[in-house]
């Protein structure tokens, strides 16, 4: 497992990050969010070895990252923001030169170049050098080197920044795929992120830890939780319909929203408006282009926890 015990670091006058505790274990994907500098990335590479503590240590699968870092290092994939490489290098010249670092030996190592370029679609850029590459070929490259050695840990920095919505899906799904027996831990500032690949999530902010918890359970905590959303096929009928929702006793507030013609029904204490809407729906002959259950929105959470009260 990965296991941070009483994490901080210091700039000067600067704490980047301030007595960070926790632990991973295998099958987890933990997504790592928080504001810009919020102390995420410092984080990851804690963890990575490529930043030394001020204080505390990290444990990756028994191996003091500090003291005894060469085991350590053996055991974990790292893809640092931006993915930094060597421009004037094909993918193809790269790849074999990290494969040769990690001690790959000629059999596997021709084996696993060969998967990895399948498994990150790389075959139609492996001769052009790196510079040349778009952003999102550079960060499957940059990928690519993070999983070549099939480490038991991978820590990944923005690993989908630059990719387009196919690509996106491609590496989300290689993730999930990779989930089953690694340990992965992800930073990432898109939340629908969280919601695909992580089975759980740390939220931090000024370099503490706010919150720890399973993406549901933080859906949970959305005023939207359990709320019906719906579009009426005559949106002229919209004040009426309102009123009626409103007199329901599943219902505590309804909002609407101008710009689509969308309203939000959101639940009383322990109640389910669903059923309650439908029903009446029936009953006063309404039509509905769009009706649906919100299970919480997470966006929502975050800026309440970084940015509310409880922050």
């Amino acid at each position: 497992m990965i296991d941070c015990q009483s994490i901080t670091k210091k700039y000067a006058h600067l704490v980047a990050v301030n007595d960070v505790s926790f632990k991973v274990s295998p099958g987890e994907v933990l997504g790592f969010l928080g504001p810009n500098g919020a102390g995420k990335t410092t984080t990851m590479r804690i963890i990575a070895g490529f930043v030394t503590p001020t204080a505390g240590r990290v444990l990756v699968s028994g191996f003091d990252v500090e003291s005894q870092s060469m085991e350590a290092k053996q055991r974990i994939g790292y893809l640092p923001e931006g993915a930094p490489s060597y421009p004037e290098m094909t993918p193809r010249s790269f790849l074999e030169f990290v494969a040769d670092v990690r001690g790959l030996t000629k059999g596997k190592k021709l084996s696993r170049l060969e998967e990895v370029f399948a498994l990150l679609h790389l075959e139609p850029v492996l001769e052009q050098t790196i510079d040349t590459l778009s952003k999102g070929y550079k960060r499957r490259v940059g990928l690519a080197q993070a999983i070549l050695h099939d480490p038991e840990v991978l820590i990944l920095d923005e690993p989908t920044d630059g990719l387009d919505p196919n690509q996106k899906h491609e590496v989300r799904g290689l993730i999930n795929q990779m989930s089953k027996n690694k340990i992965i831990v992800i930073s990432t500032h898109l939340l629908e992120e969280v919601e695909a690949v992580c089975s759980r999530a740390i939220i931090i902010a000024e370099g503490q830890i706010l919150v720890d918890d399973t993406p549901a359970n933080l859906e949970s905590r959305s005023r939207f939780h359990n709320a019906v959303s719906l579009k009426l096929v005559d949106p002229s009928r919209m004040e009426g319909v309102r009123t009626a929702i409103e007199a329901l006793n599943e219902v505590t507030a309804t909002e609407v929203d101008a710009n689509n013609n969308r309203m939000t029904a959101f639940p009383a204490p322990n109640k389910m408006p669903l059923a309650a809407i439908s029903e009446l729906a029936i009953a006063q002959g309404w039509e509905f282009s769009e009706l649906h259950l919100e299970s919480g929105r997470l966006d929502e959470v975050f800026r309440t926890i970084t940015t509310g009260e409880n922050a």
